[in-house]
């Protein structure tokens, strides 16, 4: 019942309180007589019709986005990929080095510089920014 009212709310909120089409038709309401006067109906007529073309408007927008984003999420998915098969790679050789016992020391030693490098770099910015803050 609930759904019958909204759905009336929403039709009466896009039409501008027309009665609706039923029919094929306008369906007349007890506040119009039985001489429609053809100035009235011309003028609904025309704005149904500014209406139909607005909408119509619009869900051509509304395609052109939906296509749009449809494009961007396959370039998106395509980089997706292709990173995937990057890292794959990088993987596979970070697995080959590590097999090997000396290569094994010297990407743990690299490691550990690169670690002391990051270490000692953020306590001179902690001290600069107390000492000249």
């Amino acid at each position: 019942m609930s759904y019958r009212r909204d759905n009336r709310a929403s039709r009466t909120a896009l039409f501008d309180n027309l009665d609706g089409i039923e029919e094929g038709g306008l369906r007349a309401s007890s506040s119009y007589s039985g001489n429609i006067d053809e100035h009235e109906n011309e003028k609904s007529l025309n704005s149904l019709q500014d209406r139909v073309v607005f909408l119509k408007r619009l869900t051509g927008d509304i395609h052109e986005e939906v296509q749009s984003h449809n494009r961007m999420l396959d370039r998106m998915g395509n980089g997706m990929d292709s990173a995937r098969g990057i890292m794959s790679g990088t993987m596979d050789r970070f697995k080959m080095v590590f097999e090997k016992k000396s290569s094994r020391k010297t990407c743990k030693l690299v490691t550990y510089f690169v670690l002391s490098f990051f270490i000692i770099y953020y306590l001179f910015r902690f001290l600069m920014y107390y000492l000249y803050g």
